[in-house]
Order: structure tokens, then sequence, then C-alpha cells
């Protein structure tokens, strides 16, 4: 059956999303969540479309634990993941976090150390040590679990010939799912749909599998890696809200998507999300990890759906499509918001003035825009000071 499924994942030609804000977004300095807020961004998840979550590392503490355990059998249709390191108790570990889970809508992740530096300097084993430590730990979970993924930690640093000794010992042993990490973030897009092309070419059984792209943004690439491996032939992307995660963060679930959404005919895949899920979504993560989101943030950034400049304005009143995208509805973003200011022009200023049931004639649309361009920088533009103007009077405080 499992075999069946992942054929048909492979061919329908899907793109899955795997969400790890709650695991990988978490390990953002000063990002932490409480088991209750998990649970409210997994569902929150679950109700946007995405296939899995990676919903915690039970090895770092009762936390992490208790955060899996609540989701368990809270996000319907959702497969729940949990990290594991190489080792047997944390397997055995995730499995006692997870046992509330149907067995077909849970599974770990587990990952280990492979290029030369982990190798060396933190796990201290020779490759064919490494090897034995995949082949007993992925023969362990697949006994337990029916979705087993494995990840060569530090993948894209790994000689190319033991990444692909790696992976075969995994599928060989029973993995599910093939992980691809850029753990520090060091890929191109050619390097990324590269890596990619090495399994689907090189590791035996690799059709048996699903591929997943990990990739963080060091190089503030993250998401156009991901879109390279989609388009070399990963089913899977892994990615965090708003990109949240350590360093530079991971790549962002609301970006890759709708970046699909916009080129269906360049990747010629589809997806299962929700778009109109994403806007509230990345405001309910920022809101409940505390992390603010910039205004240029794409999707939901306030000034994303905000325009000063006077001709984008005067094309946007003729036509939104002129300097817009996609229209906000498509993410569940707010209506564009004509701001006013020392680059806007008479269309926009008219609208306002309209808005406020103020004399909106030439000669008045001209003493706003004359005002506006007059004034200090920052200096607040208050609905009175647009009435003064407006009428032909002096704005409180002006000579």
């Amino acid at each position: 059956m499992k075999k069946l499924v992942i054929g048909h994942h492979n061919r329908a030609g899907v793109v899955l999303f795997s969400d790890t804000t709650l695991r990988d977004g978490e390990q953002m300095p000063g990002a932490t969540l409480e088991p209750e807020e998990k649970l409210r961004i997994a569902r929150a998840l679950g109700e946007a479309g995405v296939h899995s979550l990676d919903a915690g590392f039970p090895a770092a503490g009762p936390a992490d634990v208790a955060g899996i355990e609540l989701m368990c059998n809270e996000v319907p249709g959702v497969v729940l993941t949990a990290l594991c390191r190489t080792l047997k108790s944390d397997i055995d570990l995730a499995a006692g976090a997870l046992k509330k889970q149907p067995r077909i809508r849970k599974g770990v992740s587990l990952f280990c150390g492979t290029s030369p530096l982990h190798r060396e300097h933190k796990l201290r084993k020779s490759k064919a040590e490494v090897l034995d430590l995949i082949a007993e730990t992925v023969t362990h979970a697949a006994d337990r679990f029916a979705v087993v993924s494995f990840a060569a930690e530090d993948a894209t640093r790994t000689e190319p010939d033991f990444l692909v000794q790696c992976y075969s010992t995994a599928v060989e042993c029973g993995a599910s799912t093939c992980g691809l990490p850029d753990t520090v973030g060091v890929c191109t897009p050619e390097t990324a749909a590269g890596w990619v092309r090495l399994l689907k070419e090189q590791v035996p059984g690799i059709d048996r599998c699903l591929i997943a792209g990990h990739f963080h943004n060091d190089l503030g690439l993250a998401v156009a890696n991901t879109l390279a491996a989609v388009q070399a032939g990963a089913a899977v992307v892994q990615c965090t809200v708003g990109g949240i995660g350590e360093r530079a963060g991971n790549a962002s679930l609301e970006e890759v998507a709708v970046a699909l959404e916009l080129n269906k005919q360049q990747y010629g895949r589809t997806h299962k999300l929700d778009l109109s899920k994403l806007a509230p979504l990345g405001q309910l993560v920022s809101e409940l990890t505390g992390v603010p989101v910039s205004p240029m943030k794409p999707v939901y950034g306030a000034n994303v759906w905000a325009t000063e400049a006077g001709i984008h304005q005067d094309g946007f009143l003729k036509h939104p499509d002129t300097y817009l995208p996609y229209r906000p509805e498509l993410v569940g973003g707010p209506p564009v918001h004509l701001v006013l200011g020392r680059h806007s022009g008479r269309g926009a200023v008219r609208v306002r003035l309209k808005e406020l049931n103020l004399p909106d004639d030439d000669a008045a649309t001209a003493r706003v825009v004359e005002g506006l361009k007059s004034l200090p920088k920052r200096t607040p533009i208050t609905d009175d000071r647009l009435r003064r103007w407006a009428v032909g009077q002096n704005a409180a405080g002006e000579n």
C-alpha cells in the first residue's frame, strides 16, 4: 500500500507542502511556542492544506512531547512527524509521543550528519560507521512507522558519491522519503537542482520514495532553491511560515506557494493549499511567536498592499492589475491602500477627498497635492489636515 501511495504522489505532479514551523521555525531565537500555541498554528496549517507537519523533537524535552501529544487527532488529514536523531531511543520516544495518532498519519524524520565536517568533528565516525548507523535506525523506524523520512544533515557539503551511498542505504532499509537539507544555506538554484537530479539518477529504488527539499536562507536563496528543486523533480517542499528559523531562516511556505501558483506553466505542478489562508496564517504565527513581520514581507507584509507613488496609484485606479502581481484576495490579504504622501498624485487624493465628503474639484485637489509635497518627512497626514487644505485653510501649525 505504501508503495502505491508514494507512486501515486510521484506521478500526480502535486507538490506536497511539509511545514516545519513548529520545529525548525521554533528554533529561531525568541520564537518559543507553548504546546497550546503550537496546536493553534497546527490547526491553521491543516486548514490551509499542508500535507504534513514537523510537529517537534521529542528528545528536546517534555514541552516538545506535550506539544506533539496535544496535536494527535486534532489536525484532520495531516501527517504528523517527529524529528529524531539516528538513535533508537529517539525513535522510541517519538513512538510514545505519537501513539494516539493513526498509523497512516504519523511518522518520524531521521537525520544524520554526513559531510566531512559532521563526520569528523561532530559524530567522530567513519563513513562505514555512518552507513551502519543509518541502516540500523532506519530499519528500527520502519518497523514502527509507515512514514519514515531520512535526511543527510549537511547534505549539500557531502561528497556526492558518499551521499548516494547514504540515501541508497536508507531506501533499502525502508525510508519512504529522502529529505535533502541545505543545512547551512550554501546552495544556489543550479546546485539545488543538481543535488535532486543526483538522487533521482543514482540512488537505486528512489522511485519508491518521495524527495523533499529543505533549504535554509543564509544567501537569501531558500525560496529560489526550493523552486529549483521542484523543477528538478522534488515532490515535497519543507518550509516555514514567514520563513522563520535558525540564522537567516528557512524557505517561506507562502512565497513558494504563490510562486508555484503564478508560474504553473513553468513548473507544470499543482498543489493543494488554500492560498486565501496564507496572509491570516502569517499574522497568526507572528502574533504567537512574537517575530514581527517586515513591512516588505512578500505575501502579507503591510507594504505589499499599499502604494504612495502617484504613477502606481493612477494605474491602480484605472485597473488594479497594472501594478499588482495578484489580487490581495488570492492570499486573504487586505484591500490595497492608497497612501497619501509626498509622492501621491491627484487620482489618489481625489479618492480620499470623496471618502471624507470633502470638495474634490481640481482646485481643492491641487491644494491638497501641494500641501502633501510641502510637508517635512514623517509628518502625520491627518483627516483634519486634509480638510483644511481642501477648503483653502492652512493646516494647524502651518503658516
